[in-house]
Formats: structure tokens, sequence, C-alpha cells
């Protein structure tokens, strides 16, 4: 029998701090700012990542290693569920920055409630929604479980971890190409005992060579 499909949705990066003034910044000359403020604008998944740092860069290793590309969605405040190479200009950077990303806001949850929809009759009744983001609150969560109920899942071992944590063993699993084992997010722990530091990258490599 062939396997349910799965697809990877990827939390946002916050797009109101200190980075995204940077690359609006009219004096900004390095490439991705000067790509973000023409009009063709430059991709989600590229900005957010600039934006988000480790976090972010471990989220699209990680899908991008597990996942078809047509398999990996960016949740976006405001545009719903896009693909990772969908073009961001500046205005619509400033835009995702206006929106409130909690589960009280209307202008977040109603696009991205229509795009889960649309995922779901996409996916059909054995897919899998995989989220990649913070399963501690409901600002993600309730609005996808909403949609999805129990073939929404999450990494187990993100329990505990904060967001460098969660991306640094994103990156290490795509390196190493193990994956994660995930769980229904409905019903599950979200909160528990903050896990062992993840060893640096090089001690992991060397340890796995010296196995």
């Amino acid at each position: 029998m062939r396997a349910p499909r799965r697809v990877f949705l990827l939390s946002p990066a916050h797009c109101g701090g200190e980075r995204a003034q940077m690359l609006l910044a009219e004096r900004a000359r390095f490439d991705l700012a000067v790509r973000v403020r023409s009009p063709a604008g430059a991709p989600i998944g590229e900005v957010f990542a600039f934006l988000s740092g480790l976090y972010f860069r471990g989220k699209l290793a990680y899908a991008g290693t597990f996942a078809r590309p047509s398999d990996v969605l960016v949740i976006t405040p405001g545009a719903g569920l896009v693909p990772p190479e969908t073009p961001v200009t500046g205005a619509a950077l400033s835009a995702f920055a206006a929106i409130d990303v909690a589960t009280d806001a209307v202008r977040f949850r109603a696009p991205l409630a229509a795009s889960a929809a649309r995922l779901a009759d996409r996916l059909g009744p054995r897919g899998e929604v995989v989220l990649l983001g913070s399963i501690a609150s409901g600002k993600y969560v309730d609005p996808l479980a909403a949609v999805f109920g129990p073939r929404l899942v999450f990494p187990e071992a993100f329990v505990g971890r904060g967001d460098m944590s969660r991306g640094g063993l994103l990156l290490r699993c795509a390196r190493a190409r193990e994956e994660l084992t995930y769980v229904p997010v409905v019903g599950a722990v979200r909160r528990g005992t903050r896990p062992p530091r993840l060893a640096p990258l090089g001690q992991r490599a060397a340890a796995s060579r010296r196995r």
C-alpha cells in the first residue's frame, strides 16, 4: 500500500523586528535587501531564513530533505499557506509585520484556515500534515487542528525545546538524513522539561566518524 502523502508546514518568522528593518532600509545594499525592495521581491523562504536565522534555516533544510518541494508550505501572517519560493516584496513584508500572529487575530486566522481547508481537500482522508513550529501555544495549532484533527502531527522531540534548539535539531537531522518521530498534536503533551543541550555540530560529526 502506498504511504500517505505528508506535507510540512513551516511557521513564520517575526516580520517586525530589527532584521526586517535592515531589509527594508533604503541604505541597505546587500543582495537580499536589494531584491526585497525591488518589484520582483525575493523568495519568502530566503527572507524568513534571514529574519529568523537558525530556526527557519533548520525548518527549510529538514522539510527539503524529507518532502517533495511541492509538499513544503510556509505559514504567513495574513496570506495563508504559500510555497517557500513565493516572492515577497518590501510592501508585503510590511503588511506581514502589521498582523498579530495570535489565536484572536482574525486577519491571521481566516487566511490560514482557508488555505488549510484547500490543502485538506487536496490531501484526502489519509494525508498527514507535519507542523514545524510552536506547539506550546494555540496560535498555529488551534486553526490547523480545527481542519486536520489527528492528522496534524509534530516532532515529539520539540517538546521542551526553544526555537534555537529546534532549529539546531532539525539541521542535524537533515544532515544525517534521520527523520524524527511524529505524534498527533491533539491530545499530546506539548510542554515539558527542557532536554539536554545539543552537542555542537562538529562534535556530532566527529562522534559519528568514530563509530
